[in-house]
């Protein structure tokens, strides 16, 4: 199973790396990659993620008002929910993604929804349109 996590920086990426601090586990099967802000995550970097082979992904942000950029992590979730409600569309899903909100500090929350989606992500089996890598493209 792999999982794509885009997490910003100020606050999703810091309850990822306190979670660590503090020995909290989360799945393993969840790659975070690092971005400024959830807001600067565009639609096509999330099905570029699940084109790719990712079987889930997610957009993690500040929580509401929280945000550094004053409005990043409204537009995160607004793009996931839209990708989420055209996703069927595409053969997929639509809980293949989701967005989280979460402060710095909140290690606990992180952990808790990276096994729920992580649980959910299993549930639904392997991304049915991922790509077959021993292809030549």
């Amino acid at each position: 199973m792999k999982i794509v996590g885009f997490a910003c920086q100020w606050c999703a990426y810091r309850s990822a790396d306190l979670a660590g601090t503090l020995k909290y586990e989360y799945p393993s099967s969840i790659s975070l990659v690092k971005v400024p802000c959830s807001g600067r995550v565009e639609a096509e970097f999330i099905l570029k993620a699940l084109a790719d082979g990712a079987d889930g992904v997610f957009v993690a942000g500040c929580p509401k008002n929280e945000c550094h950029y004053r409005r990043g992590n409204f537009v995160a979730e607004m793009r996931t929910s839209i990708l989420s409600n055209i996703l069927p569309e595409f053969g997929l899903e639509s809980s293949r993604i989701a967005f989280l909100e979460v402060s710095s500090s909140d290690a606990k929350k992180f952990v808790e929804f990276a096994r729920k989606f992580d649980e959910r992500v299993r549930n639904l089996g392997k991304n049915p349109i991922r790509r077959d890598f021993n292809e030549k493209d």
